[in-house]
């Protein structure tokens, strides 16, 4: 038995035990509730999810051969489903749980085939049927999930079949069919054991070749990212060294830090990748993928592997970016890495101590103290710096880290958490330090006690180096005693964090104090002398504390005073109860007197919360003294003072004459008082128990003061009281729950903490003591019922029966105290008041199936009746029957006041909305059961959520050696968890009951007060709408059946004419919950007044009626579930169709007389006809007619004068066509043969073809269409496009088109050339359909028109028209073909020709969508592809502008765009060596825009001929005689040379040469080589921006030295265009062997004889060496070191500066050898130099520039350390500032260097000051030129 539920009250865990039984009998219901024959039997297992989910979620014991057999029914019931997607979200959500829970323990097997069938079918294939976008959403997530769960249970050879699946589709990665198979590779892929011999080195290697095929690309490498993961933890026989270099440069350049302080946008698109895929395979955004990078480094460490050497590299690389200074868009990757690396290197560790104990093989891997210790060295980096960031989650996780690691390796970690803490007390001038200081002490308490009293981890040869445990317990006195200033109401956060460290400390702690000394042995801090300080600071606090009003606003009924001690976390409360709990006698009675002389001597009703629960604590840890010396004082002088007061007599059981109460009040002074001490009262005895019945008469007395006084604020408190006090009195709470039981082992002092998942017999034992009620507690409890609810119902009733005056002032208080009296008494019984039973009639049998509780749970003792809850509900329907009376009451309450007219008004509508609240939060406590229960423990699971980190103890405990099997928590922290448990489990004992059986009727008087609700949720007052609402939801969805009941009255509220604005709002809020819309989806006649009452909803003509009226139709459409079923209404009458029919026919009405309504309510009434007309797994089938009628009905409306409906027309009508029930699919040999005739089984061609020969139909509707255009460059405001398109994309409406069209195109988009954002593809998708069902009379319609539209001018017209041709284009039927050289081909020539600079981009779009592959690979050819390639490849005249040039080589790039190369047809070849010759002769063309369209179709060509050449086996005529790459490099290299030469000889002495005819040829000739280097860059960054570059590696390495050396040339668009390629390229990983020549050309353009070209290279260098630090060798990497050396003495300045800044990232990540060797040289030729200066000698030729770099040497030293001060720095930065007076630009080196070093140590200065000596402290000071922190 789990341990929550072993602690369960006594009560309680008697009937819990039950509940394997219980799971069994609902097991053998569902099992016959489904009938595998009957998918619609799935609808009857529904009612039984919610309780399967419960008895996960009690933590039941369950026979795990239950479990085995619900998981089978659950698989069998989603695979047989195939449309019912509401049922298999349920049903799926319900086995991730199981598989979660118990999927370690099952053997079962799975197959995956039909899992990916299901998906398939659901997601990725064409759809007809209109479910709602949130239900698809929920049903592939939890498809996703369920998926991942089932994967550990596939049998054996899956893994294979799945890489044989999908394989194939990433043969052609630019297509984005490779997308989806990484992502279902990631989604399927096994690892478990029977997989596992799948998995092998060259199966990595592909994986590998794959992952850098396609260089950034962030989708991408979350696949792949989350493949290697897995493969790295399960797959240990795999030897990983050999990939450990491309893994860590892959995960290395996934964060996307900036790089030599380049801060500019990441460089590539991230919407080119569609939006549907992400979804599918990314159920978060974007972001990079550190969780799978931190599991995969955590599983590749091992015993003399190398991955913690890379880890350390990698380390020394990132670090920087943690600091707070170097905050960004990367914090939040980075802070999920540190988090994901902590959490999974724990988790290792629990594993192999788990394997260490059952003796699991493969030890060898384990890791050892030398592994564990460099590990934890290398992440405490990350932590220091992020520990102090300003981005609070990373310092939130720096600290949860440094806590988890400090078990793991206590002499690393402790004496860094001792340390930060004593900087931040120590360093005033950074006092954010100081929360985040404080919060690392608290989580990591506990672990300096263990280590403060265990010495054995101490037994290491570092131990010289280790603080001794006296530190340890020092550190803790301090934090104890100075952190008791940081309690500052004006510093919310440390404050908060201060009480956190003492609630930690003080949880660790056995007991406080001693009974001769007061002192504590664990830390030897004298508690005496701290209490008193630590109350004094409290107090003040206290005294001080101001509420946040804004926090209250609107709120009812309550007691907070919206503090920060209260709303922002629980370390206030859990702080004191912890304090106080476990203090010793003698100083809990010092506690007693210094709080009980402060309460009673401060009235504070700005802390009313704060003081209660200072009171409640200490009542809690002895009641009997607290109750005489703290609370009875105060309930005396509550009574003494009100005892002297007026007096309204409302509290007594007789209703008197009316009496004048308008004159009657308090003094403001009293009656703050009063009301607070009865506020501070209610929090106080919340858990009294029978200790306040030492008082009972004098609480009684109050409590009847209270409500009598005349002050609605005395009344209130006297509700909060009453309220308490019955809780207290009879609800099960643990008692001593702070109390001691069992002490850490061998640790005097010290309480041992408890874990879970341990053997719970000793823990059993020694569980929580509960309050059960007694005897004599029952009794008061229910004499306080009969005072206070008995009576308040009897003087209700009299009052309604009499009738009395609503003018009578003392009516209007009388209301208000029995409200007060009976919310207070049925608030505090909660479900302790027995609940309502069924209606009277029901059999013995009946009466038992609803006394079953399958989930054992009570909040406490039962007391009253059910009798008693029927007695209010009478008394309140027949309360709110006279709602006249009410009205009246609530509406005359101010007019008999004589007060001013501002008053007036408030009085007003307060008084109205606080009495109808009342009224509604006695319904809502009345009629939901549990409720009370259930948002108690939803609060408190919140706030424990906030303090579980600062009070656990990971498994893994290297301190003491004793480890956990899980996590462990102190015992009040789970007996706090096992109440609330409890807590949950009341509310769940008896919800469901009424759910489970439709034959257990609700109980006649639920059914009164639902109706008393509805028409309270439909109030005027929004407040009180807004609450009776939220109840009635709640209600319904305990009684499912009362629905069918309430929607007659909301859809007559929102349908009918006159109905008031209001009550359209409250149906509104009503109609669109989940419980309502449940039922609307399942029930037909609800369906069809709901869609009458929304449609006839036009009359409501205001702003807010419409608002909610649109947003319930968006709910509906988010929602939308399929059509409801409809039942035969007589035996042997199937009234289906007939009322469907019906329905049809009457939206149809509507939609004939809606001309003079909202347009929105046009297109609501179409898509609720479209959807009555798609076919849904409930539906029945239409007769063909009425199908047909309304796809005319659609036909005609591509007319209309609306813009959205002509749109909405467009895609119902392709949805009806390619849903139509005649309909063939295309066989893939009918489309390769180039025949695909569907006509002759088409359903509509009959009906449709009649409407499109109507003379001007063509003409009108392609007018109208072509108005539905969005151009994004329309910024004139009063634009009509712009207009229509925000009605276009109205999301209520419109929204949900998208996700019915199969996304386009299928290929990535890199250039706004591929986008064509005007360009709608759901028209393309409208014609293609229209050509295919309705045949060659479509065709011969749009000739005529379509010939006019291709030359209009109009940017609607074009747009239309390249559409309509990319839709007739792409159908692939054979009248198409016979058209095409008809005219079809004329035309399409025609709108090419003719189309503007402004839709060029959509009549690309549409030559694109005319040629897109077919097939979800694209490998399937058009029929018409060869003849539009062909077309566009027809040679141009020369005498045809240059424009067209351009055209013809854009629409070339999209074209090939779409070939798949490894499917390549010989013809596609042939025409691409063509084109790729013709564009090699292109390349120096004289027009800029000919020359980028050149260079982007040639990385287009190339890349499909490079790669179609790797398929050679496939290819039957491989290209070989055209070598065009090296052709390109050495032309790219002999031009830039001619280039760099023309350029130095133009100028003489500063002046231009004398042009004579040579020299015009020379620039002649100069200009074609500039224009042909032009071209050459807009091939690399097309390349490159497309990931194309992958398989160019050898042409972009080639091209490396003209691109660097050409950045800075005189020529201002060559020089833009080689600083857009190099900048993408510093992104770019470059593989080997390609890797070396790299390096060799950057080497050797570091030399070349032009500066500029030598600072380019440097500049490129810094993220070329970043990125590949992993790849290099080390002789590679020491040949760059060596270049950058020499290049410190270069002649010119700027070259000197770079290869310092070079160095400097070069000594971050690199060989620590290599970088000492370099320091010291650096530090030895500095002395020589200084030496050389104090003496004067001759210089011995060494010039400036040499002596400037060795100042250099030594500034990218110190430069390297940013943050840190190793032991080296004092001296060199020391010996640097005596270069002071050397002249520029040494100087201003050492100026800049030491000003760079001052600020990135200004916030540790004040400790790293001490390693510096007078002298250097002041040669520092001298070199200054201002004051600094040196000084």
């Amino acid at each position: 038995m789990h341990l929550y539920n072993a602690w369960l009250p006594p009560p309680v865990a008697e009937l819990a035990v039950k509940e394997k039984n219980a799971f069994t009998e609902v097991l053998k219901r569902v099992k016959d509730a489904w009938k595998p024959d009957d998918p619609s039997s799935a609808y009857a297992t529904l009612k039984w999810i919610p309780i399967l989910h419960n008895f996960i979620k009690a933590k039941s014991e369950i026979a795990l051969e239950d479990v085995k057999v619900l998981v089978l029914i659950g698989l069998d019931l989603l695979l047989r489903l195939q449309d019912h997607l509401d049922v298999q979200v349920r049903w799926g959500n319900l086995m991730v749980r199981l598989l979660k829970k118990y999927g370690k323990k099952l053997d079962i097997t799975i197959q995956w085939r039909p899992l990916y069938d299901l998906l398939i079918q659901t997601h990725f294939t064409r759809h007809q049927s209109a479910e709602g976008l949130r239900l698809k959403h929920h049903h592939l997530e939890t498809m996703t999930y369920l998926i991942y769960s089932c994967r550990q249970f596939f049998s054996s050879g899956a893994a294979a079949e799945i890489w044989i699946e999908f394989r194939p589709f990433m043969e052609n990665l630019w297509h984005n069919s490779s997308l989806e198979a990484a992502g279902f590779v990631q989604l399927f892929l096994p690892t478990n054991a029977v997989n596992l011999g799948f998995i092998s080195c060259d199966w990595i290697t592909d994986c590998l070749n794959l992952w850098v095929g396609m260089p950034n690309c962030q989708y991408w490498d979350i696949q792949w990212a989350a493949v290697m993961a897995r493969c790295i933890k399960h797959c240990m026989t795999i030897e990983w060294e050999g990939f450990l270099p491309v893994l860590f440069t892959q995960y290395l350049n996934m964060f996307e830090v900036p790089v030599a302080n380049n801060s500019g946008p990441y460089p590539f698109s991230r919407d080119d990748i569609p939006r549907s895929t992400i979804y599918a395979f990314c159920p978060s955004k974007l972001v990079t993928p550190a969780k799978d990078i931190a599991k995969s480094i955590v599983y590749l460490l091992k015993p003399g592997g190398s991955a913690q050497a890379y880890l350390e590299k990698m380390v020394d690389l990132l670090e920087q970016y943690y600091h707070p200074s170097n905050g960004g868009r990367w914090s939040y990757s980075l802070e999920r890495f540190l988090r994901y690396l902590v959490h999974y290197f724990q988790k290792r560790l629990a594993q192999e101590l788990r394997s260490r104990e059952l003796g699991t093989c493969m030890v060898q891997n384990f890791l050892g103290s030398s592994e564990r210790e460099a590990f934890v060295r290398s992440v405490l980096k990350l932590i220091e710096r992020g520990q102090y960031s300003k981005n609070e989650s990373l310092a939130g996780t720096a600290a949860v880290a440094s806590s988890v690691l400090s078990y793991v390796e206590p002499t690393v970690v402790l004496p860094f958490i001792v340390s930060s803490f004593h900087i931040a007390l120590d360093n005033i001038t950074s006092p954010h330090q100081f929360k985040s200081a404080i919060t690392g002490m608290a989580l990591a308490s506990r672990a300096l006690l263990l280590a403060s009293a265990e010495t054995s981890y101490m037994e290491t040869d570092k131990s010289e180096c280790v603080p001794s445990p006296n530190d340890y317990n020092h550190a803790l006195m301090v934090s104890m005693c100075n952190t008791l200033a940081g309690m500052d109401v004006n510093d919310p956060p440390k404050t908060l964090a201060t009480m956190q460290l003492f609630g930690s400390i003080f949880s660790n702690l056995a007991e406080f104090g001693d009974k001769e000394d007061g002192s504590t042995p664990v830390m030897g801090i004298n508690l005496s002398e701290w209490l008193d300080e630590f109350f004094s600071r409290l107090f003040s606090l206290l005294i001080h504390l101001e509420p946040n009003n804004q926090s209250n606003e609107g709120q009812f009924l309550s007691t907070s005073s919206g503090t920060f001690l209260v709303e922002d976390g629980p370390y206030y409360f859990c702080m004191l109860e912890i304090l106080l709990g476990k203090l010793t006698r003698p100083l809990y009675h010092q506690a007693l007197k210094k709080i009980s002389r402060f309460v009673h001597g401060h009235i504070l009703p700005g802390a009313v919360d704060e003081v209660g629960l200072l009171c409640s604590a200490t009542l809690y840890s002895n009641p009997a003294e607290a109750l005489v010396h703290l609370l009875q004082p105060m309930i005396n002088s509550v009574v003494s003072s009100l005892k002297e007061s007026p007096s309204t007599g409302c509290s007594s059981r007789e209703i008197s004459s009316a009496l004048s109460v308008t004159e009657l009040s308090l003094s403001p002074a009293l009656e703050a008082s009063v009301s607070y001490q009865l506020n501070v009262l209610s929090v106080a005895i919340n858990f009294g128990g029978p200790y306040i019945l030492q008082c009972k008469e004098e609480i009684k007395e109050a409590i009847s003061a209270a409500f009598d006084a005349p002050s609605w604020k005395v009344n209130e408190a006297g509700n909060h009281l009453l309220r308490s006090l019955i809780g207290s009195l009879v609800l099960y709470y643990p008692l001593d729950q702070y109390k001691c039981y069992s002490r850490y082992p061998g640790i005097d002092g010290l309480e041992k903490w408890i874990s879970t998942k341990e053997n719970h017999n000793e823990e059993a034992s020694v569980g929580p003591k509960w309050h059960i009620p007694n005897k004599d507690e029952i009794a008061y409890a229910n004499e306080l019922l009969d005072l206070n609810l008995r009576s308040a119902l009897d003087k209700l009733k009299q009052i309604c029966q009499a009738q009395h005056s609503p003018e009578s002032g003392y009516v209007k208080q009388l209301l208000k105290v029995i409200l007060l009296q009976i919310d207070a008494s049925l608030q505090g019984a909660r479900s302790c008041l027995p609940d309502f039973h069924p209606q009277q009639g029901e059999t013995k049998h009946d009466s038992e199936k609803f006394n079953t509780s399958y989930i054992a749970g009570a909040s406490g003792v039962s007391i009253g009746s059910t009798e008693l809850r029927k007695e209010t509900a009478e008394v309140l329907d027949f309360a709110c029957n006279f709602s006249g009376y009410f009205s009246v009451c609530t509406s005359v309450l101010v007019r008999s006041s004589s007060i001013l007219l501002h008053r007036y008004m408030l009085e007003h509508r307060a008084d109205n909305s606080v009495l109808l609240m009342l009224l509604v939060r006695i319904l809502d406590a009345l009629v939901n059961y549990g409720s009370l229960e259930y948002d108690e423990w939803s609060d408190h699971r919140h706030a424990w959520t906030m303090d579980s980190s600062a009070i656990k103890e990971p498994p893994s405990n290297f301190i003491t050696g004793h480890h956990a099997h899980g996590k462990r928590r102190p015992r009040w922290a789970l007996i706090d968890r096992s109440y609330m448990h409890n807590t949950w489990r009341a509310s769940q004992s008896s919800y469901h009951r009424f759910r489970i059986d439709s034959s257990i009727c609700p109980p006649e008087h639920i059914i009164l007060l639902m109706n008393d609700l509805l028409e309270l949720s439909l109030n005027d007052y929004e407040a009180v709408r807004h609450h009776a609402g939220k109840s009635l939801v709640k209600m319904l969805k305990r009684f499912p059946s009362l629905v069918k009941d309430c929607i007659p009255k909301l859809t007559t509220s929102l349908g009918t004419a006159g109905i008031p604005e209001n009550a359209a709002l409250g149906a509104c809020t009503v109609l669109r919950s989940r419980t309502v819309m449940r039922h609307i989806m399942k029930d037909w006649d609800a369906f069809s007044s709901f869609v009458l009452a929304i449609l006839g909803s036009s009359h409501q003509g205001s702003l807010r009626a419409q608002k909610a009226i649109n947003e319930l139709f968006l709910v509906f459409n988010i929602r939308y579930t399929g059509l409801p079923s409809i039942k035969y209404r007589f035996p042997g009458e199937a009234s289906g169709n007939s009322d469907c029919m019906n329905l049809i026919t009457q939206i149809r009405s509507l939609i004939s007389d809606m001309h003079s309504v909202n347009w929105r309510y046009n297109l609501m009434a179409h898509r609720m006809l479209l959807l009555l007309a798609l076919p849904s797994h409930n539906n029945f089938d239409l007769p063909s007619k009425t199908r047909e009628e309304i796809a005319c009905h659609f036909l005609l409306l591509l007319n209309s004068h609306l813009p959205p409906v002509r749109v909405l027309a467009a895609a119902s009508l392709v949805l009806l066509l390619q849903a139509s029930p005649n309909r063939k699919s295309v066989s893939d040999n009918m489309l390769h043969s180039g025949w695909s005739n569907v006509i002759a089984s088409s359903s509509f061609k009959g009906v449709l073809n009649p409407i499109i020969q109507e003379e001007g139909f063509i003409n009108d509707m392609l007018n109208g269409l072509s108005y539905d255009h969005v151009f994004p460059d329309a910024n004139n405001p009063n634009n009509q496009a712009l207009t229509m398109s925000q009605s276009i994309r109205d999301k209520s409406v419109n929204g949900w088109l998208e996700a019915f069209y199969a996304p386009w195109p299928r290929s990535r988009n890199w250039i706004d050339l591929l986008k064509g954002e005007a360009f709608v593809p759901g028209f393309a998708k409208l014609f293609k359909c229209l050509v295919k069902e309705c045949g060659e009379t479509v065709l011969q319609s749009l000739r005529s028109p379509l010939e006019e539209l291709v030359v209009k001018e109009e940017k609607g017209k074009q747009c239309l028209a390249s559409e309509v041709l990319a839709g007739v284009l792409h159908s692939d039927v054979s009248y198409v073909l016979e058209a095409w050289d008809n005219w079809l081909g004329a035309v399409l020539r025609t709108g090419l020709r003719t189309s503007t600079v402004e839709t060029a981009a959509e009549w690309a779009a549409c030559v694109r969508f005319a040629v897109t592959g077919k097939g979800r690979d694209g490998k399937t050819i058009p029929l018409l592809r060869q003849k539009v390639m062909d077309c566009l490849a027809e040679p141009l005249p020369s005498t045809v502008p240059t424009r067209m040039v351009a055209k013809r080589f854009d629409l070339l790039c999209v074209t090939l765009v779409e070939v798949s190369p490894s499917s390549m047809s010989t013809s596609e070849i042939n025409l691409q060596e063509k084109l790729l010759e013709e564009a090699l002769n292109c390349l120096d063309h004289s027009v800029a825009q000919v020359r980028e369209s050149v260079g982007t179709t040639l990385s287009v060509l190339s890349s499909n001929i490079r790669l179609s050449s790797s398929f050679g086996g496939q290819i039957s005529n491989p290209i070989t005689r055209l070598d065009w790459s090296a052709l390109l490099i050495e032309k790219a290299s002999s031009f830039t040379k001619k280039i760099h030469s023309a350029n130095q000889s133009t100028v003489i002495d500063g002046q231009l040469a004398s042009s004579d005819d040579n020299n015009g040829e020379g620039n002649s000739e100069q200009q074609e080589h500039i224009k042909w280097m032009e071209t050459v860059f807009y091939f690399l960054i097309s390349a490159l921006r497309s990931g194309r570059a992958s398989v160019l590696t050898d042409v972009v390495v080639g091209l490396l030295y003209p691109l660097i050396s050409l950045l800075e040339t005189s020529h201002k668009e060559l020089s833009t265009l080689a600083k857009k390629a190099l900048a993408l390229l510093k992104w770019q990983i470059i593989p080997q062997p390609h890797l070396s020549t790299s390096v060799t050309v950057l080497i050797s353009a570091s030399n070349d004889s032009g500066w500029h070209t030598r600072v380019a290279t440097l500049i490129f260098l810094q993220s070329f060496m970043y990125r590949h630090k992993f790849l290099l060798s080390s002789s590679e990497t020491e040949a760059v070191w060596n270049q950058m050396q020499k290049l410190l003495a270069d002649n010119q300045v700027e070259v000197r500066e770079q290869a310092a800044s070079v160095l400097s990232g070069l000594m971050r990540g690199s060989d620590d050898k290599l970088v000492k060797i370099f320091r010291e040289n650096s530090f030895k030729e500095a002395i020589l130099l200084q030496k050389r200066n104090k003496t004067r000698l001759p210089e011995n030729g060494l010039s400036l520039a040499a002596r400037h770099g060795v100042v250099l040497a030594l500034a990218s030293s110190i430069l390297s350390v940013p943050y840190d001060l190793p032991s080296w720095i004092p001296d060199t930065i020391t010996l640097l500032a005596h270069f002071i007076g050397e002249p520029s630009p040494i100087k201003s080196t050492v100026m800049k260097t030491i000003a760079e070093f001052r600020r990135t140590h200004a916030d540790m200065w004040a400790i790293q000051k001490d390693s510096f000596t007078e002298d250097q402290l002041e040669v520092l000071a001298d070199s200054s030129s201002s004051l600094s922190y040196f000084s």
